[in-house]
Parts: structure tokens; sequence; C-alpha cells
């Protein structure tokens, strides 16, 4: 039986493989037999044909290699969960042995490690015990079997004589039996007319002893004869009838013929047994003699109940079997089966009937056997029998549905009104785990048995749309209908008003029958669920019915509930399951209709009041609580999910949330800094330390916490303001290498975390001094240089066929996620590189300078000579450089600090044939190629149609190497585009209207929309008028009207006077210089600039830093960005040190184009093209990282000087916010490429290197202009708050 008080054989199978010992009880002994009695018998036909007793052994020894069922025998079962346990252990410890390196030694004088093992176990004590043991239990329990045998043997002998005689007396008037034949070997293959002789004698009318002897017979044929035979329709309707006889015994045996035929007969005639069986109980509860009722209990040992409850199991256990049969069979014969069984279930007195609500049914004897209703989830779990049930139960069989229903209702109202009289609610779901000796059930049990049926059975149909569609339901005694939203709010308040504890919800129970733990089950099967969840679950009434005790708490009003922890604990733990999801996450944010207004708060609002209450210890039913922690820990984890994305955290901002969990930290670490030291007292000891431990538990929870506000920008910059980020960093960092050590590092979350962390200053040094970095490379030295030292080398490491070997690829990628510009600036400005004279093959780099030192700055033969694999290292260094130096300001600063140009250079010059005839050649190898790849990156600037970068590949026609090298500068000519000569180009009239309107004095109140309106105009029909002295004019002309509006300009201009125009190129840093020579070299391949243009540009350069001076605030940093000025393109970086921004932000080093633009990206991106939104994620990468490098260099080196050009145009004209919407455009016009690298696993290489192919500002110009629509008001709203940005 499935209920716990009626454990049969199964349960005592499971304990007896559990214990793994080598003792055997009399029970495991009664267990073998019967196991071994099964294999047996089904082995017989093989072992019976065998022509001598060898032969019947060497079958026996061989059944593995002969017999495909041999695995499923359970026997053969048994056997191997009992080695396993058995001998398990010592080959695990040997094995952990073997792979250490202190025993390698040991494995010198065997070939393979699994002949040392299995030595090794077959020494073992626990073998011996073992193998001795299971000799002594099988010499008893085939000394057991022979005896049984034996007995058995005379029975029959007793039968055969007895049916001999009767074959004399005429009983038996064929002769197709031989008279010198056992009776069991007589009827081995039984004729029509002995089963027609056979259904006669059973028919209910013969006398007694001559249906048993008739029975006895039809139990010792082959149930196939049976069943296929033309007596089998009048046989089935005797047995039935039969089942029904007043004599134990008799109804025994038909219920073992049943048993043996479901267990050895195909479906096809196993459905007509069952079909039987079910229509005899449909007669008997429908019979005068069956009298239970609920409110008299039920005796389950009484001799009667007990038959009845025998064969209620069979029909069960039948139940659970059959379908992983029946899709081999057609339809029709499952249809007979679903159809018999939900007909013995639906059975109901009439309804006039007195004792019809009192009516012990069906369904309650299948509760008491199938509590968890099994037999129902495995017969809806394929669609094939799905199918059938749900359209039997919608046509005939409704009132299961709502029996099941009406049974949950009653209990709820049950419940309730204890509740609310405050009397205790008795827990009948404790006394069915823990009264395992009483065989008796008093109504209120069955009942509640009944109940817990039920909500299993709900809980599985609802997930299904079939099941769905069975709803509403209409009840007898209530005036409206059913739906399921009604059923779900039932089930939620099942935890409200159920009896339960906190000790037992926190405690993982699979025997508990608890309603909360029931329904926690079923909801949380809803969450995981995609289509059904939306439908079904998603709704305000069900939200509105999880917060209901949150919203009391919040309010202060009375309630009635149970157990105040468990309710919320649960509670929690559901709204965070669907806060998961992004269809729950919308829910909780916006409420059932996207976006509109509501009059009350959604349940985002209410969830972080209550959550910031609960951190302020003010909730005055909880104060004390020794759940408090944890329930103040479980719904911060709710409002993790919400903030950890843009959308949520934009929602959770004013509540100011990051604030209190950071207050609420400071607090647990004074509190964990004062838990006294433990004293000798062994009970004081273990007090201190459980409290010990519960602090540090809480202080990483907060911890954690406040970690995951770095998943978008903006939360990034309100972790910076909490003043947490070193702690949270160094917490990161140790449960990353717990992590590491137990190969569980595949968490994408914590990688777009370090991802978000490296684009700030303030975090990358964090991230410094935890020892992430070291960590980090240290790990990839290991991989490149030195493998694992706790990797047992079996065989020869293969030699590297990619540029970066694939072990290498993960470290190689978390470095180009780690290594951006404020990162590099932090790590690496100021700092030389050893450049020591000799290097030891034990000294490992710790630091990123250290990888720059051996892998990229090969200058010496030092270094060459200190890497055991030289070319595949440097190659590695090569490819991280050429990675690093798209962005611009990270090549500015190492082309500055080690002049990386010129290493390479020499390297090249050096890497050419030696010939006594002038020059030689370049030698073409996999360095060579590297290095002229980057040297032509690192020295050329242009879009996808300016500049060619040489490919790492040789041309795969001819073979050869197709592309020049050099060895000096400047850059071969070949390297650059020619610049296509414009055709003569004609005024345009909306270009000369888009004039006029910029030249007219008069300036209406909507000029600037005029001039907006027309500018798009332009640009989507003739975008390349817009380009050189005309774009120049057009700009020029729009902001000087915007820096006449005090409307229109956001930050103050001041008074400033232009220095004099004899400025000096020396005058600049050496990253300005550098940055005004590759500006001026671009300009001019371009032909806008001429050649006397870069005294022009440090002029404009000096003026702008002169300017700038007067408007910056003077802060005191440890960060290098805060002590000099950073950046060298896109000059002035307006907002650097401003005086415009609060001091805190100026302090975080974060560039409002992080915290404000870049997650609007985001935030944009998971709405528009989710798809790309998952592929970022995937990859563990960040788009806010990308974008901030595209819009700090302006898209220079990613897109053609053109579209640079309509990009600044659109910013200036259209608003500040096209930056956001160009963004978007981009990743929508690199969608399918996105995809395509994620799959690859070389996202963040593909957009760092990869120009933007394709791309026309233009041809975009309507999406964005979609995208002003929907976004703008909320933007450019969020964007007018940096100034008072100091959260």
């Amino acid at each position: 039986m499935a209920c716990p008080r009626n454990a049969g054989c199964w349960p005592a199978l499971v304990r007896s493989r559990r214990t793994g010992m080598s003792h055997f009880t009399s029970e495991d002994e009664a267990l073998l037999q019967s196991m071994l009695r099964q294999l047996l018998l089904s082995v017989k036909e093989k072992i019976t044909g065998a022509p001598s007793v060898e032969c019947a052994e060497e079958i026996l020894l061989h059944l593995e290699e002969t017999d495909e069922n041999f695995h499923n025998y359970e026997f053969v079962k048994y056997l191997r969960q009992y080695i396993k346990n058995t001998v398990g252990p010592v080959i695990e410890e040997e094995t952990e042995k073997c792979t250490s390196a202190e025993n390698q030694s040991e494995m010198s004088g065997y070939d393979t490690l699994v002949q040392h093992l299995t030595k090794k176990a077959r020494e073992s004590k626990e073998y011996r015990e073992m193998i001795y043991a299971l000799k002594n239990v099988m010499m008893a329990v085939v000394e057991s079997l022979i005896n049984k045998f034996e007995e058995d043997r005379m029975h029959d002998k007793e039968l055969a004589s007895k049916a001999k005689e009767e074959h004399q007396s005429g009983c038996y008037t064929d002769n197709c039996s031989d008279s010198d034949s056992s009776f069991n070997q007589s009827y081995a293959f039984m004729s029509q007319e002995q089963l027609q002789l056979l259904t006669e004698r059973l028919d209910p009318s013969q006398p007694k002893e001559v249906r048993q002897e008739a029975l006895q017979t039809l139990c010792l044929a082959p149930a196939s004869d049976i069943l296929s035979s033309e007596s089998w329709p009048n046989l089935r309707k005797h047995l039935t009838i039969s089942l029904a006889d007043p004599d134990a015994t008799f109804s025994e045996k038909i219920l073992r013929f049943y048993a043996k035929t479901f267990s050895s007969s195909p479906f096809n005639m196993t459905k007509e047994v069952y079909t039987s069986l079910a229509r005899h109980l449909e007669l008997y509860f429908l019979s005068g003699e069956y009298s239970l009722h609920i409110s008299a209990g039920l005796d389950v040992s009484n001799s009667d109940v007990n038959r009845l409850l025998k064969k209620v199991r069979l029909l069960n256990e039948y139940q659970k079997e059959a379908p992983s049969s029946w899709i081999r069979h057609p339809e029709k014969y499952m249809e007979e089966v679903v159809e018999s069984t939900l007909s013995l279930l639906s059975l109901k007195h009439k309804p006039n009937h007195p004792a019809s609500p009192d009516f012990l049914s069906p369904m309650h004897f299948l509760a008491l056997l199938d509590i968890k209703a099994v037999w129902f989830k495995k017969w809806t779990h394929a669609y094939y029998s799905r199918r059938v049930v749900f359209r039997l139960l919608e046509k005939k069989y409704k009132s299961l549905i709502n029996a099941a229903v009406q049974q949950c209702l009653d209990y709820f109202e049950f419940c309730k009104a204890a509740v609310n009289k405050n009397s205790e609610v008795s827990d009948f779901s404790q006394q069915l785990c823990s009264d395992m000796q009483n065989f008796s059930y008093t109504g209120p049990e069955l009942q509640y048995i009944y109940f817990v049926h039920s909500l299993c059975l709900l809980g599985r149909l609802l997930i299904y749309k079939q099941g769905q569609n069975l709803f509403p339901v209409q009840l007898k005694n209530k005036k409206d209908s059913v739906s399921i939203t009604d059923v779900l709010v039932l089930f939620v308040q099942l935890i409200y008003y159920s009896p339960s504890h906190p000790n037992t919800a926190l405690e993982a129970n699979t025997d508990n029958y608890s309603p909360e733990s029931l329904v926690m089950e079923i909801l949380q099967v809803f969450c995981d669920q995609t289509g059904c969840a939306a439908e079904c679950l998603y709704t305000d009434t069900v939200i509105d019915a999880l917060l209901h005790p949150v919203q009391s708490l919040l309010s202060g009003t009375e309630m009635y509930i149970n157990c105040i922890e468990t309710t919320l604990l649960d509670v929690a733990d559901i709204l965070a399951r669907i806060a998961g999801s992004e269809d729950g996450l919308s829910l909780l944010l916006y409420g059932e209709n996207e976006k509109n207004a509501k009059d009350s708060p959604t349940a985002a609002h209410v969830l972080v009041q209550f959550t910031k209450k609960l951190l302020h210890d003010d909730i005055p039913l909880l104060s004390g609580s020794e759940f408090m922690s944890v329930v103040k820990g479980t719904f911060i984890f709710v409002c993790r999910q919400i903030y950890r994305t843009c959308e949520g955290l934009q929602m959770l901002i004013p509540y100011g949330l990051h604030e209190s969990i950071a207050e609420a930290w400071r607090k647990a670490s004074l509190l964990s800094e004062r838990v006294p030291t433990p004293v000798t007292d062994a009970d004081s000891t273990s007090s201190i330390s459980q409290e010990s431990k519960n602090s540090l538990l809480w202080e990483e929870t907060l911890l954690d916490a406040l970690l995951s506000f770095s998943t978008t920008p903006k939360g990034l910059f309100l972790l910076h303001s909490t003043g947490a980020m070193n702690d949270c960093v160094n917490f990161m960092f140790n449960s990353l290498s717990k992590k590491i050590q137990t190969n569980e590092y595949e968490d994408f979350g914590n990688r777009v975390i370090v991802t978000q962390m490296a684009t700030t200053p303030m975090a990358a040094v964090a991230l410094q001094n935890s020892g992430f970095i070291k960590a980090l490379v240290t790990e990839l030295w290991a991989l490149l240089e030195c493998g694992k030292d706790d990797l047992r080398i079996t065989q020869p490491r293969s030699t590297p066929v990619d540029p970066i070997d694939q072990s290498c690829q993960k470290s190689f990628l978390f470095l180009v996620n780690v290594l951006t510009y404020p990162a590099v600036f932090e790590l690496l400005s100021k700092r030389d590189i050893a450049n020591k004279p000799m290097y030891s093959f034990r000294e490992i780099p710790t630091d990123i300078i250290d990888i720059i030192d051996r892998l990229i700055i090969l200058n010496s033969e030092a270094k060459i000579h200190s890497l055991f694999n030289y070319e595949q290292s440097h190659i590695f260094g090569l490819r991280l450089l050429n990675v690093l130096c798209c962005e611009l300001n990270t090549l500015l600063l190492l082309e500055t600090q080690y002049k990386v140009s010129q290493v390479l250079l020499t390297a090249q010059e050096e890497n050419v044939t030696e010939t006594s005839e002038g020059p030689g050649v370049f030698i073409i190898d996999g360095l060579s190629v590297e290095r002229n790849h980057v040297l032509v990156r690192i020295n050329l600037i242009g879009g996808p149609q300016e500049r060619i970068l040489p490919l790492r590949e040789l041309d795969k026609g001819s073979g050869l190497y197709p592309w020049p090298m050099f060895s000096s500068l400047p850059v071969p000519k070949c390297y650059l585009a020619e610049i296509p000569r414009k055709d003569e180009f004609r005024q345009d009239k909306d270009l000369d209207k888009l004039l006029k309107v910029l030249k007219s004095p008069d300036k209406p109140t909507e000029w600037a929309e005029i001039c907006r309106k027309q500018f798009c105009k332009v640009m989507k029909t003739k975008p390349d008028s817009i380009s050189g002295p005309i774009l120049a004019k057009l700009i020029e002309k729009f902001v000087s009207h915007l820096s006449e509006s005090r409307t229109d300009c956001y930050f103050s201009m001041g008074s400033y006077k232009a220095m004099d125009a004899d400025v000096k190129k020396e005058n600049l840093s050496s990253v300005q210089q550098l940055g005004v020579e590759m500006t001026v070299r671009y300009g001019k391949y371009l032909n806008l600039l001429k050649e006397d243009a870069e005294s022009g540009l440090c002029f404009v350069l000096m003026n702008c830093e002169e300017f700038l001076k007067q408007q910056r605030r003077t802060v005191v940093s440890s960060l290098r960005c805060l002590q000099e000025h950073s950046a060298a393109f896109l000059w002035p970086p307006r907002l650097h040190l401003s005086m415009h921004l609060p001091v805190t932000t100026v302090e975080y080093g974060i560039h409002p184009v992080y915290f404000c633009i870049a997650h609007h990206v985001e935030m944009l991106l998971k709405a528009e093209l989710p798809l790309v939104c998952s592929a970022f994620h995937m990859s563990g990468f960040t788009p806010s990282q990308i974008c901030l490098q595209w819009i700090t260099q302006c898209f220079w080196n990613y897109m053609d000087w053109s579209e640079i050009c309509h990009y600044i145009a659109i910013c200036i004209f259209l608003g500040p916010d096209y930056q956001i919407y160009m963004c978007i455009s981009v990743f929508r016009h690199l969608q399918q490429d996105i995809l395509k690298h994620t799959e690859a696993r070389d996202l963040q290489v593909f957009l760092k290197e990869e120009a933007v192919h394709g791309f026309r500002v233009s041809n975009y110009l309507d999406y964005m202009e979609s995208l002003e629509e929907l976004y703008r008001p909320m933007l450019l709203k969020d964007m007018k708050t940096i100034r008072a940005q100091n959260t």
C-alpha cells in the first residue's frame, strides 16, 4: 500500500538495499527467496529445455549474455545494489588514493587502474565478509526453496490422483491428457474443451468443492491460454461474481490469479482482467451488502475491509504499471481501462439516499492506498493517455473533478473556522506519518486522506491545458461556478490556514502530508511550467492572495493565520519563483494589465516596503521570532529577483532598499565581531558556535544581496554608494574559490557581475585587492605553461591546433571581460614592466603587468627562454593585446607607456631569412602573422570601408600569405581603402528648407521641433547630403540656438575667454600628443584635414582643458582616474570631475554614460531584443561594457566617418536619448551575428574586434523614432536626474 500505515514488501526491499550491511535478517531471507523464485520461473523454459544438468548450469552461468531482461530481474537488481553498498566505498576510497600525486608510485606494477582497483577490492575485509554472508544466506534460501518444492510436488500428486479418478468416472470425456503425467503437466496445454469444462465448473451455481478444485486447476494453467480462449467471456463473468464469495480463501485465489495475469500477460489481455475487477468493485459498492460510512471510521484489521483493500490495491498497482505498456496497443484497450476506472471512482449513492453524504466511496479506498494520486500522475504524464483521460472526464465523469474541488473547499472551511475561533486544528498529516501501528481510521482522518488525494489530483490536472479546459466547475452548494483562479487562490489560502510549524517547514520531509507542503509542491511545479503558469498563476487575484499576509502585516490589521513564519516563508518562496521568470516579473512590476496605472501599488512596491520594514525590525508580530533572520533572507531574495533586472531596479530605487540592506549588514558585521570567544564548557561552546554560525550566515546573506545589485550598471552605482564594495568583492571571490574547487563554476550570473565591476575603476581595484586578478592570472599561467598540479598525467598533452587552446579559452574571455579601459588604467597607469635579465621557470605571474611583461612584450631572450610553450603563449598574448587595443584609450595608454608598436616592429624585423644578397624576406609563421594583424590595427584608424585588416590565415587557393608585412612605419597603403570620389552634389529642396529655417532670425517657440522634423526628412531621403561643411554648418547653427535657450541648456556655460593661438604640442601629455597624431592622420586620409591641422587641434584641446578646469571639483582619492585627465577621445569629456555632478558621483569615478546611458541600453535591449539579451547573459558579457566602449570613442573603428557624423547629428538634433536608440539599433543590426558568436563562445571578442558592417544610421531612423515614442518620457526624466544623483 502507498499509505504509510500499510507498507508492503517494497519498503522492506528498499530498506534492505539501503542498509549495505553484511548481515541479513529473516525478512531479507524471505525477500531473497521470493526474488530468486521469480528469477527461476522466468527462466524455467530455458532450464527445462536443457538436455542435462551441466547444460542447465551453463545456461544459468551465461544468462546475462543470452537473456535481454537479465538486468530487470529483481534478484539481479538486489545483488547489484548490495554489492555497490558494501564494496562501493572501498573502490571510491582506493580511486581517490590512485588519483592523488602522493600515491602515483603505487601504480607502477599494474597495467591499468581497473586491475588495481579490482585486486584491492577483492583483498578487502568488506569483500570477504560480503561473500561469506551471501554464501550463508543463499544456502538457507535455496534449502527453503527445495523444501517448498518437495511440499508442492506432494500436493500436486494428491491433486493428480483425484483428477485421474474423476477422469475415469466420466467427468472428463476427452483423451488428451496422458495417464502417467502429473496434474501440472497434463494441463500445461489446455484444450478448448477443458477450458469450457473449467468455465462450467466455476459457475456460481456449482457446489463449493467443485468450484474450488476448478479454481485450483485454473491457477495452474497458463494465463495466456485462458485469456485467449473462447470460454473467457463466460469465465470472466463467473470470476467477477465469485470475487464477492463470502469464502475469503476462494476470493483470495481469484485475486492471485488476477495478480498472476497482470504480471505475465500483455496489456491487451490484462485489460480484460482489470475491467472485470473494476466491475466487481463497482457492483459491490452499489450492493446492499456494502454498508461502510465515513462517520463510523474504518478498521483495516477487519477481514472484510482487508479483503476489499486488497482488491483495490491490486487495482491501483495495475493502474501504476499499465501506462508503461498501453502505448503499444490500440487506443480502445486503454480507453476501456480508463473508463472502467473513472466509472468506479465516480460512484456515488443516489442523492435522495439517506446515507449519501456519509458514503465511504471507492475514492476513499483508493486514497488510502495511493494518497498522492500517483496513478493519476502516471496516466496524465504522456499525451497519448492524457487526451483520453481528460476527454472522458469532460464528457462523462466531471463529477470526479467536482468532488475533488468540493473536498478541498470543505477542508479549507474546516481549517478557517477553527483558526478564526482560535482553536487548534488537528494535524492529521503528523498522525499519518507518526502513528504507524494504529490500524483504524476515524471519519475525519478518512476525509483528510481523501482531501490530500483530491489536492494532488487537482494539482496535476491544472498543469495541462486540457485539464484547465475542464474549468469552471459548478458545485451543488455554491451559487457561482469555481474557476481555475478560484482553485489557485484556495490553494494559497490553504497555506495560511492549514496546521504547520516553522520547524517542519524548514526541514525537507518526503513523507510530509501537510496541506502546506503539498500545496507548495503544486505551486512550485506551476512556477516551473511556462504556458500554464502564465495563464493561471500570473494573475492579480492570485498575487493578491499571496500578498494577503504581507499586506496585513504592513497595515497592522488583524489576521487569522495558523503559523505566520511558515506562511511568510512559503509566500516568499513562490513569489521568488514567479519573479524569476520574465512574465512573472512583469506581473509583479506592472500588474496583470501591464504598465496601466492602478489605484493600488503593484506587488513589487508592496514587497520592497515589507522587506524594508523587516530589515528595520518594524513588524511587531514577528519581533522576537527565532526565524526572523530566515524570513528576512527569503524576502530579500524576492527583491533580489526584482532588482537584478534594469526595469525592476528602476522601480525600487526610490525606496532606497540598498541603503537598508547596507545598514543591516553593518549591524550584523558589528555583532559578528562581538561574538564572545568560546570557553571550555561544552554547552556554552556549542551555543556560542551556533550563534556565531547564524551571525556569519546572516552577514553573508546581506553581502550576497548587496552584490546582486552589481548585475546592472545603475545597481553597481548604488552599490558604490553603500561603501560595501570591497567586502562584497571579497565575499564573491571567496564564494567563487569554493565553487572552482568543486568544479561547479559555470555560473553566468557571477561572470556578468565581474564584467560589470571591471567597467568601473573602484570595483576594478577591489577585484585586484581581493586576489581575484591574481587567481585568474595564476590559473591562466598553469593552463598555458605548466598544467594543473592536481591533474594526474597519464599521457602527453596534445599539441594545440587553435591559436588559443580550448583549455585556455575561458581564461582568455575572462581577461577580455575584466580588462576594460577603467580597469587597465587603474592597474597599469604609470607602472613599468619588469624587463628582468633572467626569469626563473618557477616565477609565476600574479598581476596584469606580469602578463604584459611575460606574454606580450617579449623583447629579450630571457623572456622567450622562460616559456615552455613560447609560440602558443606569445600568440595568446598577442590575441589579448589585439582585443585590448580595440579600445582606443587603452591603445594610447599601452603605446605611450610600453611602446608596443616598436616592440612588435622590432620582432618583425628580426623575423627575416638570412641571405648574403641584400635584405631577407619575412618568415611567415603564426607569430609574424599575428604581429602583422596587431600592427595594422593599432596604427590605423578607420571604419569597415576605410581600413582593411589582414586576415590571420593563408590564402585557401594558393596556400600563400597574401598580405604584405612591414617592420617600420608608415603602414603600407594597401591596408587603407581608397576614398570614393563623391558625385557633384546638387542642393536638395528639403535641405535648402532646413538651412533656411536654421538661418531665420525669427525663431518661434516650435523652431527646434520644426528643425528636427526637417532634419529627419532629409536624413531619410538624402542622407549623403548631410556631410562635410553642410553638416558642420547645421550643427553650429542648431547648437548655437540651444545654448541661447535656458530650457534646452542643461549645464551652465560659464564665462571663458580663449587662449592665444600659439600653443605648442609639447604642452600636451604624451597620451594627448599620440591621440592628436592618430586623429590628424585619420583626418588627412579622409581629406578633411590639412598639413597644419595638428597645431589647430592642439589649440582646441588646450582651450577645452582650461575651460573644463573651471568646472571641475577637487577630489582626494586613491583612484588614478581622478588624479589626472584620463580620456583621450571624444574631446572634451564634459562630465569628468564635473562640478555639475554630486561629489559622491565624482568620487566613484563612474561616468554617467555608464550608469545612465548604458543602463538604459540594457533595459531596452531586454524588451526589444530578448534573444540578444539572453545571448549576452549566456556569454557572461554585458551590453553596457561594449556600449560604453562604442560611445566613449564615438564609434571610431566601428563605423565609417560618414555614419559617425550622422550619429553625432541625430544626438544633437533629435535629443540625447538617441544615443540609447542608436546602440539598440546596432544590436538589432548585429542580432544574427551575436547569436552565432554566442554559440561559438567568442561574443565579446567579436563585438570588440569587428567593425559594424553594413550599418547605416538613415536606415534605422524610423526604428529609432518608434523607440522614442515608447521610451522618451521615461528616459529623459531619468537622464535629467544625474545632477542630483546622490542616492
